[in-house]
């Protein structure tokens, strides 16, 4: 990737803001276009730097119901026809001769 001297702070700031809960981004924002009129010189690696030390701070973990999460909490509280209905009967199938 080439470097450019043209740094686009809002992009990486809102792509940093993602993952936050909805109610911390715009601190978040603020606090990092607050953080970046300090950075003395001005690059790629000197951006990200000073705002992913921001977004560690704005950052809460899951907690453990969202770390637990399994497609299997999904199903389970939805009924089915396939639960609903009997069992299919194993077919079992023979390899044919030539």
């Amino acid at each position: 990737m080439p470097i450019s001297d043209d740094v686009d702070s809002d992009i990486l700031i809102s792509r940093l803001a993602g993952p936050l809960e909805p109610a911390d981004r715009e601190a978040f924002r603020r606090a990092a276009e607050d953080a970046l009129t300090r950075v003395p010189c001005w690059g790629e690696g000197a951006v990200y730097r000073a705002v992913a030390v921001l977004q560690r701070q704005y950052f809460v973990p899951p907690d453990d119901y969202r770390v637990g999460w399994d497609i299997q909490n999904e199903i389970s509280s939805r009924s089915s026809k396939l639960k609903a209905a009997p069992a299919i009967a194993q077919v079992r199938y023979r390899k044919q001769e030539r």
